[in-house]
């Protein structure tokens, strides 16, 4: 019987063939470096070769899974499909342009074990540590839209609902993923928002963050259908209610001797 891994990271790709590989070594060292068992799942759209070269290295290492097709369908959708297939006791995704380093994960990691349902990294937290900064317009833009969908949804308590480095519990992950519906960059904002109001306990820890220089977000075209995509999470008939874990599902066992995230 092939037990489950403490880890499952999912790394959403789109045309990211300059970084992937890199991005994935860090996470297999960092791990490893832990004496953790872990998995790692990319979901990689596009037509740059991501994909191949992910399959290329995943025949030596069964660690190693890749999803995804030509066609973009979004981060969220990405990320959907990426959770449905993990297995670890906590599932995570972060960038795979590491903006975030992996190393962070020290950081959550003490947090899920004291009782906190999912984790997220945060740059608009005091000290945070921007090492590379985004262009002064996009960060007045961020600061903008930060205004109206705070507005709009709530989370004012959360000054950093996009950074592309964000932990859970396993049952947590996959009752906030089976109920999500963006397929988009807002997916980040309906996943808190689900994680609320079913009364999840978020925890947010300051993090490490560098601009890559490689947004993929159309300044117009992005921020209309991120628009209509915030008032889809205020006002849209999604389920809202937590579904109970079975008694089985993984968790994160916080007296399991020797576990070590």
């Amino acid at each position: 019987m092939v037990s489950e891994p403490m880890m499952s990271l999912i790394l959403p790709a789109y045309n990211e063939a300059n970084s992937i590989v890199r991005t994935i070594e860090q996470a297999q060292a960092y791990f490893e470096k832990r004496q953790s068992s872990y998995e790692i799942i990319v979901s990689a759209d596009g037509n740059d070769g991501t994909r191949e070269l992910v399959a290329a290295m995943a025949k030596t290492d069964a660690r190693l899974k890749v999803i995804g097709s030509i066609e973009r369908r979004g981060k969220g959708y990405g990320i959907r499909q990426g959770v449905a297939l993990a297995r670890g006791e906590v599932i995570g995704f972060v960038d795979a342009g590491n903006k975030t380093p992996i190393e962070e994960y020290d950081k959550v990691e003490p947090l899920l074990r004291t009782g906190y349902d999912l984790v997220i990294g945060s740059r608009g937290l005091p000290d945070a540590v921007i090492e590379r900064p985004q262009p002064w317009y996009r960060r007045v833009g961020s600061m903008g839209f930060g205004i109206f969908m705070h507005t709009v949804v709530g989370l004012r308590d959360i000054p950093d609902t996009q950074c592309g480095f964000k932990f859970f519990k396993h049952y947590v992950a996959l009752d906030l993923f089976k109920r999500q519906r963006i397929d988009g960059y807002m997916f980040d904002v309906e996943i808190l928002y689900l994680a609320r109001q079913a009364g999840y306990r978020i925890g947010q820890v300051l993090v490490r963050w560098r601009d890559d220089g490689d947004s993929r977000l159309a300044l117009v075209r992005g921020n209309m259908r991120n628009v209509r995509d915030i008032f889809s999470i205020r006002f849209a008939a999604v389920p809202r209610v937590a579904l109970l874990p079975a008694a089985d599902e993984p968790g994160l066992s916080q007296d399991r001797p020797g576990a070590n995230l």
